[in-house]
């Protein structure tokens, strides 16, 4: 046997400790489906583009958290066109290439598509990557510089060094306002109710035929909470045909913006959701028996702190339709407000129903060069619910990039609202009709067999 190599090692010390300095043209906080739509779209505007988050990860809670479904991108109806194009027509024409990646569940209120998130996971890395984009993982914003009404710089902490960037535009896509909050800027917190978040769990090795229906698992929980300390009673499990594997939401967590309660929930969360699964492999043996959990996913948080924007947009709006002079982006997604530990509000809307998000909601109004995209935005708390979901946050994120585009050196309050809606023509006004192929069909024979 050969003698290990010896090799050198040298003695080191920390001398440097000055920041590593980046510049940029925008910076976006916050690589979930918001972050990433805003960072891609910058990019292809010619932009030079950071894109900064906490984890060490892309991707967000649509990847990290194990969300499974996009959300809010359909019109109602069982093949209502499709609302928000950019980032979005990209996944479902890059994923819908691979066998089993996506499944478009139609009806009976609108369609929703359920995503396969490590290749989902992989498609956002390459797409970042290929498009130059400078990325930060890993980061924790330590303060918010400002020069009057402009965010200049941010100064940030990782585990390899400190850094201070610096942009000429902002995208707080932070989810919880994180930028807009250190900068100083109003924010607002619910007064009265708190939102629930979920701990997503996926199972593998289910039997698919023997799956129980949504209302069975609803009527089983609310039965059986007490022997098994189920806050939840009802459960969502979505299953792509084929797989053998279901994504279950069927837990309530807590969702603090305080550290050491953060991390305590954080514990609870996958402990509840232990006890969900130990109900499924009980009460639903046929399909669940065999099953093991393959996957925990990040907390999923869903409404905590956002912005105090140049417009709150309302439940009455959102009930109406209001189409705004600076409209951006459009869904007609129901209000799902998670504001009870047992269940959550559910309001659908009819077919022909469409409304839509403002920019005035997503500018601070003590900000000019700060947009918001996502869960962060301005709205109250059942109108938020209805836009907070993947299909219109990738349309905020989208007209995020064009407006600080647009906005220059100058303030993001006074763009040319009309050029704006020019650029964002199809998140507002196209109606392409939803393709009904060969492949929908018999994905959906296969689920109505599974569930017969």
């Amino acid at each position: 046997m050969n003698d290990p190599v010896a090799t050198d090692t040298k003695l080191v010390r920390r001398e440097n400790k000055s920041p590593q300095l980046v510049n940029v043209d925008i910076c976006v906080v916050g690589a979930g489906s918001s972050g990433l739509s805003a960072a891609l779209e910058a990019a292809k505007l010619g932009l030079r583009v950071a894109l900064v988050d906490g984890l060490p990860t892309l991707g967000g809670q649509m990847v990290n958290s194990i969300i499974g479904t996009f959300c809010g991108l359909f019109a109602n109806g069982t093949h209502g066109h499709q609302f928000t194009y950019g980032m979005a027509d990209d996944i479902l024409r890059d994923l819908g290439k691979i066998p089993q990646a996506l499944y478009r569940r139609h009806g009976p209120v609108t369609t929703v598509v359920y995503y396969d998130e490590v290749l989902l996971g992989r498609w956002i890395e390459e797409a970042v990557r290929k498009a130059g984009i400078t990325v930060i993982l890993g980061a924790v914003l330590r303060n918010v510089n400002l020069e009057g009404r402009r965010v200049s710089e941010l100064d940030i902490a990782t585990r390899y060094g400190d850094i201070k960037l610096s942009a000429n535009g902002f995208v707080d896509a932070s989810g919880d306002a994180a930028l807009t909050w250190l900068a100083g800027f109003a924010c607002r917190e619910s007064a009265t109710k708190q939102v629930y978040g979920t701990q997503m769990v996926v199972l593998e090795n289910i039997v698919e035929s023997a799956h129980p229906t949504r209302e069975e698992m609803a009527a089983r929980m609310k039965e059986k909470s007490d022997k098994y300390n189920l806050l939840r009673h009802n459960a969502v499990s979505f299953v792509i045909p084929g797989r053998g594997i279901a994504a279950l939401n069927m837990t309530h967590t807590d969702t603090p913006l305080e550290p050491l309660a953060a991390a305590r929930s954080q514990l609870e969360g996958k402990a509840q959701a232990d006890r969900c699964v130990e109900f499924l492999r009980d009460e639903f043996p046929a399909c669940f028996g065999n099953a093991r959990v393959r996957a925990y996913g990040n907390p999923g948080i869903r409404q905590t702190r956002w912005i105090a924007g140049r417009h709150q947009l309302t439940l009455d709006e959102v009930r109406n339709g209001t189409k705004f002079d600076d409209a951006i982006g459009r869904t007609a997604w129901p209000v799902e407000l998670h504001d009870t530990g047992a269940g959550y509000v559910w309001q659908t809307f009819p077919e022909d129903h469409t409304h839509y998000v403002p920019l005035g909601s997503m500018t601070p109004i003590e900000a000019d060069n700060v947009v918001a995209a996502g869960r962060c935005i301005d709205a109250d708390l059942a109108a938020l619910s209805s836009v907070r979901v993947m299909g219109p946050c990738i349309a905020m994120g989208h007209a995020a990039a064009h407006a600080l585009d647009l906005a220059g050196k100058g303030s993001v309050h006074q763009l040319d609202t009309a050029m704006l809606r020019k650029r964002l023509h199809d998140n507002l006004e196209r109606n392409d009709a939803q393709p009904k192929t060969e492949a929908d069909s018999e994905l959906k024979r296969h689920m109505q067999e599974a569930h017969a």
